[in-house]
């Protein structure tokens, strides 16, 4: 019975494994992530707070499903497939006393009663309605409904249309000549009948006019794409934006090999850095004027500002500073304070080297500073960036945002009246996520306050103080908070703890109590490495973190494999659980197979503040590069790692860091993996690209000096390449182009691995398995001579 039993645990949901693990393999590990156990996401609560919804999968199914727990009680319930159907968006806008929530499901629009859960249907319709809010003092929803705004007024049941926008006006009639005005005066006096016709028409013309209602006025588009239409608390203003694509921008094409028709397909795909943006203009439309109107961008301090690189070319600052232009920017959509005096937008340089929150004056279009942050290099980190910012209304004069002025994200608060600012928190640490409280007494927020690989939970006065930690477990924390704010879903996770749902109440010193248990019995066969938190001084004194990953056993030859993660901005050295779970598996399997393996949050990663995340500007392969060579340092000297014996892998910018580790560093790095390499930067994107380097015909010493096709000649160690040839991020070409280099050059010991289905991040498990072994075969045969 007992065999029998065992038997039956090998097969969870038609998945079969096997109970125990044993010695790590790359086939085992590079498997279906499935046999690890899928972790439970997408948290959110139910609007009464009475339930948790998740995602999970215990069962080891093909897909996930929907489970929710009933609190206080934490047993996990499914629900079927009928019942997520019914269950309500998580997303809308709640009235402000939080009894009613307009959503938005399937293109419909339902009002939700919060207390009794019973959600009433408001549109039924073949066009999708999208974006429904309150407005008018919560007594209309408005909503977008083909490219217009609409109200629809909960007591009457009206529904009124508030914009006209057109793809483009109707041609005028010409205008009679002198020769036509003549010609019908002359027989307007000549015939008594066509001047009485004419009579009965002008009068039917004027009845007809009076008898029209009122429609709000025609706006053309002429082209453009219309975005970002809102209407303030009253309803009388309405901004909108309209983008303008760029002309003459070439598009790059991916082929795909592997079809199901069995011909070669074109996916259409980005264009390059550098290549013609288009143009944002925002618009106010005051419907009790009936006019429309540009918003002023004249008024933006340093508007005319010219980049500090340009000093770097004489010609261009000359010509720069002889044009006068302004700069292109994007204006947001604006915020409006509750009882629709103010607005404030968010105003983003399109070079990305300022941002810029300005109070708008809606009757004129006019715009005001309230806060500045340039920067030389670019504009970012969490909460700051135009896509993330986290800005909002304390109360109808105050507003809450977050800057890295100060060298780390923090909150403030500006006064909208006053212009006098107070910034809220401090320190050598980040704000990482920001939230307001119903009340609108208390922000909350996740910081690495005590860590930089530690998040957690807190929660601090709007009128400022010392923060209150609310959760207590070391590692990550991802907090969802219940709507009534009295408890808190957590998704916790450590460094080789995957993610698990805990709940908690919402006070400082309160117990988490674990919800799901994910892991398969399999995965926790093995005891994976908590891996050691060391940190190092680079070559310019500034403290450099990384993971560290030592063997029990080392091998004779005391070789060592840096791993390069990707991104560039991205944190991998922390108390959590990793995105990059394969490559820690992996790091695991050769630290058992005698490597000592580091992991290097290089300049350029997130979690660091302000000066270590530009750390990188104008000059990849950079501070990112020297930062693995100093840690190779630290492990020679300090962990006895033979300097001759050492390899590195990496993907994506950390398959970029990977190459010009190779070309430019041969003397440290015998071996190297560069997994879908940027090989060029001027072949990569633009929004990414341009932030760090500039445009390539603007500062093409920065493409030179961060690309490592350029390199290529230093080669000398062993060089293995492995590509998707689908790849809709960094393109196939990339990977080809260097090639086409390195045979010109006529180098040997290097190798390239394509794989003809996949696109950036693999997705068979059948192409991670053959790409690790790649990698691990290249490592056991050039680093343990």
């Amino acid at each position: 019975m007992k065999r029998l039993f065992l038997a039956v645990l090998t097969l969870v949901g038609g998945y079969a494994h096997s109970q125990t693990l044993g010695n790590l393999t790359v086939e085992k590990i590079m498997r279906d992530p499935k046999w690890m156990g899928i972790a439970p996401e997408n948290i959110r609560w139910s609007d009464d707070s009475k339930k948790v919804y998740f995602n999970w999968n215990p069962e080891n199914i093909d897909q996930n499903a929907t489970y929710y727990i009933e609190v206080p009680n934490t047993k996990p319930i499914k629900l079927g497939n009928e019942e997520v159907r019914l269950l309500p968006s998580t997303e809308g806008d709640f009235n402000k006393d939080r009894t009613q929530k307009v959503y938005e499901k399937n293109g419909d629009l339902f009002v939700l009663n919060t207390k009794t859960g019973v959600a009433a249907r408001l549109t039924n319709t073949v066009e999708a309605e999208s974006y429904p809010k309150f407005g008018s003092n919560d007594a209309k929803v408005l909503f977008v409904r083909s490219n217009n705004l609409y109200a629809f007024d909960l007591r009457s049941s009206n529904l009124t249309q508030l914009t006209n926008f057109v793809d483009k006006l109707e041609a005028a009639k010409p205008k009679p000549n002198d020769q036509d005005k003549w010609l019908k005066e002359d027989q307007l006096g000549l015939f008594d009948v066509l001047k009485e016709k004419e009579k009965k028409q002008q009068a039917a013309d004027t009845e007809r006019k009076a008898a029209q209602p009122m429609r709000p006025k025609a706006i053309p588009l002429n082209g453009s794409q219309l975005t970002d239409v809102e209407a303030s608390p009253d309803g009388r203003f309405i901004t909108y934006v309209l983008f303008k694509r760029a002309e003459g921008a070439h598009s790059a094409i991916v082929p795909n090999y592997v079809t199901t028709s069995g011909y070669t397909e074109d996916i259409p795909n980005r264009t390059k850095v550098g290549a013609p943006q288009g143009t944002v203009e925002a618009f106010v439309y005051d419907t009790q004027r009936d006019s429309a109107y540009a918003i002023s961008t004249l008024e933006i301090p340093g508007i005319k500002d010219i980049p500090e690189y340009l000093k770097d070319y004489p010609k261009q600052l000359d010509e720069r500073s002889k044009l006068n232009a302004d700069r292109k920017v994007i204006v947001g959509m604006p915020l409006w304070s509750e009882d629709g005096r103010n607005a404030v937008v968010t105003v983003t340089a399109q070079d990305n080297k300022d941002r810029w929150i300005m109070k708008l004056d809606p009757v004129n279009g006019k715009l005001r500073l309230l806060d500045r942050q340039h920067d030389d290099a670019w504009i970012g980190g969490p909460g700051v960036s135009y896509y993330s910012a986290n800005i909002g209304w304390i109360n109808n004069n105050e507003l809450y945002y977050q800057s890295e002025a100060s060298g780390y994200s923090h909150i403030s608060v500006v006064n909208v009246s006053s212009g006098a600012k107070r910034q809220l928190t401090s320190g050598k640490w980040e704000v990482q996520s920001l939230r307001l409280s119903n009340d609108k007494k208390t922000l909350y927020f996740s910081a690495n306050m005590e860590h930089p690989g530690i998040t957690h939970f807190y929660s601090i006065p709007v009128t400022g103080g010392t923060p209150l930690k609310l959760t207590s477990m070391k590692g990550g924390n991802e907090v969802s908070v219940s709507p009534d704010e009295k408890w808190l879903a957590i998704r916790y996770s450590y460094s080789n703890k995957p993610w698990e749902l805990y709940l908690q109440p919402n006070k400082t010193g309160a117990k988490a109590v674990q919800v799901t248990n994910s892991t398969t019995a399999e995965f926790n066969s093995y005891a994976w490495r908590e891996p050691e938190m060391v940190t190092f001084k680079n070559r310019y004194g500034t403290d450099v973190y990384a993971r560290l990953y030592q063997p029990k056993t080392p091998h004779p030859s005391r070789p060592a494999v840096v791993f390069v993660h990707g991104a560039g901005y991205l944190q991998n050295v922390h108390y959590w659980w990793s995105t990059y779970f394969r490559e820690y598996m992996f790091n695991n399997l050769l630290a058992d197979n005698g490597y000592t393996v580091l992991d290097v949050d290089y300049t350029g990663s997130s979690g660091y503040g302000r000066d270590f995340r530009t750390g990188i500007y104008r000059h990849m392969g950079g501070k990112d590069l020297t930062d693995q060579v100093d840690g190779v340092k630290m492990l020679v000297e300090k962990y006895e790692v033979n300097p001759q014996h050492v390899g590195l892998y990496g993907g994506s910018y950390g398959g970029f860091i990977t190459l010009m580790a190779m070309f430019t560093q041969p003397d440290v790095f015998a071996s190297g993996a560069a997994l879908r390499s940027v090989t060029d930067w001027a072949h990569y994107n633009h929004g990414y690209t341009s932030n760090i380097l500039n445009e390539p015909y603007t500062d093409p010493k920065a493409y030179e000096q961060s690309s490592p096709i350029n390199f290529a000649q230093g080669l000398k160690g062993n060089l293995l390449m492995l590509h998707g040839v689908v790849d809709q991020n960094v393109n196939f070409q990339d990977i080809v182009r260097l090639n086409q280099r390195l045979i010109e050059l006529h180098k040997e010991n290097w190798w390239l691995a394509l794989y003809p289905v996949e696109d950036h991040g693999f997705v068979q498990p059948s192409s991670w398995t053959d790409e690790y072994k790649r990698i691990f075969k290249l490592f056991e045969d050039t680093l343990k001579k």
